[in-house]
Formats: C-alpha cells, structure tokens, sequence
C-alpha cells in the first residue's frame, strides 16, 4: 500500500518550476496530498499564475489542493499523513515554524502533523537563510521530526544570503526521513 504524503507549497514562486518537475517523481511513488499557502493559493507572479500552478499540482497528485485551516485539521487527530513536505519553505514560513506559529494552511498543517510524531521534509528557499532566517534554520534543525532537503547558496556573489534546496534530492530526502535519517550531506557547495 502506498503512504500517503502532504506537499505544501509556500510562495518563493521563482523556485515552482523546479518544485513541480520534484513532485512528479513523488506522486509516481506516493499518494500525494497538495497543500498552499495563501499567497501560494491566489499570487499570480512574473513566473506564472497561481491557478496555472495550482492546475497543474492537482493534476499531479489527482486532488483538490487544500488551502484553508479547516481543511488541514484533519491531518493531527485523522492520522492522515505518513509525511509532510514544505516546499518550497520561504523564510517566513521557517520563521513560524521555529516560533510554534499555526496561522496558515501550511504552518498549521505542520502543527496538526506534528501531534502525530512524524517528519516533515522542509526544502528551503529564502534570500534571507544566512541572516535573519539562519537561527530559524539551525532551531528547526535542532528539533526532532523536521528534515531538510540538502540546500546550498544559489548565487553566492549575486545574492550572498540566499539558501535553495536541491529538488532532485526531494525524493530521496523523504525516503530518507521516513526512515527517521537526515539525507546527507545537508550542505552542498
């Protein structure tokens, strides 16, 4: 029987390409529940439309997309999810996170999650991971059940503090916390 996991997308939409073109090798091995954000849900950007992305993850995983508080409950006390990723994760989102704030889709459906004791794959995007998002970083890596896809810096000379996940690791990432392990090594050059 295949496990079931959550895909929250939050809204770096720079990296959605790359984050979509990850979910398809996902949704080929797991049954996949899509999660977004707010800004996720309704931010039409320079790099699409939010329901061009939205279409496109629903026909991915088969389903509806889940965005609202009420929507995500369920997962805490139904048990529904054998693992959730966050992906992309914008420094706002890790910021709430490390601070136990449970006031959006995303970071509630982490919240209900949690309850459950099972991981949750963060894949971080932010131009701000090594300055004000790094403590946010380092407290949710010092916490159990979080695991981080392998990141590095995506520009070091044009943008200095901007961190990125690696999405052809995602799926060997959620392999990997589903067996309680940190894919490493977790910082790539």
């Amino acid at each position: 029987m295949k496990r079931t996991v959550g895909f929250a997308m939050t809204g770096s939409f720079c990296t959605y390409r790359k984050t979509i073109d990850a979910l398809h090798a996902l949704a080929a091995e797991y049954n996949v529940i899509p999660i977004f954000s707010e800004a996720g849900y309704t931010i039409d950007s320079r790099f699409g439309t939010a329901e061009s992305f939205r279409n496109e993850v629903e026909t991915i995983c088969g389903a509806n997309a889940l965005h609202s508080i009420t929507e995500v409950e369920p997962f805490g006390p139904k048990k529904l999810l054998d693992l959730l990723v966050v992906a992309p994760c914008t420094g706002n989102t890790l910021g709430k996170l490390a601070n136990g704030i449970a006031d959006s889709p995303v970071t509630f459906a982490c919240k209900a999650h949690l309850r459950n004791g099972r991981p949750i794959v963060l894949a971080v995007s932010t131009n701000d991971g090594l300055s004000a998002s790094a403590e946010n970083i380092g407290r949710l890596l010092n916490r159990k059940h979080y695991y981080f896809v392998p990141f590095g810096q995506d520009s070091p000379n044009g943008k200095p503090y901007s961190l990125v996940a690696d999405m052809d690791l995602l799926s060997e990432t959620v392999a990997a916390a589903l067996r309680g392990e940190q894919l490493q090594p977790l910082l790539l050059k």
